[in-house]
């Protein structure tokens, strides 16, 4: 099978910026163990702005692109850095991708990006990719990670794409002011009722957030693609998810069409 994983900032650092270690290397030696069993994986991972934030101990995600692209090349180095120390504790080698829309959209562009990912899945490398937040601007920009993460699932024609986040999943309310509110399980179309679910955005040092989600799951879904959200706290929850356990939210496509 193969597998699109997103990691969110949430799931990877602490709420100061800095990284979560013993989350991040709990989420490492699942995907090498996934990766064991023949899953070929690719790993879309944010943290890089949020590492860059909690490096120059600045108190709020910046508002402003040159300080927003200065933190994303400091933290840039220290999210692969600690990549590479933890993969290769199981023998797994990473390799970067940074990314803009033009490699998405502009053919060629995309080709080279396609033949990349497939050579380093063919040599059992772990692609991680990201957004080139170091350059891009409004105009180049793919927006956010969610959405990025669904245009590689369908890139690669992956076969399910897994967004980790510091939700369980889709409520039909909002679970932080409704204690009634209760995660919708399978989702098999989505429609207005589900968008009017998904409001607000993510954590401080985050972009994304639920509607940035569903977006995703559009994309995902009319390529043919499963998409699942849940809650990155735990990363053992991959192999129940790969293995089809009802958790956080499923999104169901009808499988791919030839």
């Amino acid at each position: 099978m193969r597998i699109v994983i997103k990691v969110g900032t949430s799931t990877l650092t602490h709420s100061t910026g800095r990284i979560n270690i013993r989350r991040v290397s709990s989420l490492c030696r699942v995907i090498a163990d996934l990766m064991n069993a023949g899953n070929e994986i690719v790993l879309v991972s944010s943290g890089a702005i949020g590492m860059g934030v909690g490096k120059l101990n600045l108190k709020n995600r910046p508002s402003d692109m040159p300080t927003k692209q200065a933190c994303a090349a400091l933290g840039q180095c220290e999210l692969m850095y600690v990549y590479d120390e933890e993969f290769s504790k199981y023998n797994r080698n990473i390799a970067q991708i940074l990314i803009t829309k033009a490699d998405i959209e502009i053919e060629e562009n995309h080709n080279n990006f396609r033949n990349t990912v497939e050579k380093l899945i063919e040599f059992g490398v772990l692609p991680v990719i990201n957004e080139n937040d170091t350059i891009s601007t409004e105009e180049i920009a793919i927006g956010d990670n969610d959405t990025l993460a669904a245009n590689v699932s369908v890139s690669t024609e992956a076969d399910l794409l897994i967004v980790l986040s510091d939700i369980d999943g889709l409520y039909d309310g909002d679970p932080r002011i409704d204690t009634n509110a209760r995660i919708i399980e399978v989702v098999e179309k989505i429609d207005g009722n589900i968008e009017k679910m998904a409001k607000g955005r993510g954590t401080d040092l985050g972009t994304g957030g639920m509607s940035t989600k569903i977006h995703a799951a559009r994309i995902a879904v009319g390529s043919g693609i499963d998409m699942v959200i849940a809650n990155g706290n735990n990363p053992e929850n991959l192999y129940g998810i790969i293995e089809g356990e009802n958790i956080g939210t499923r999104f169901l496509s009808g499988g791919k069409t030839k």
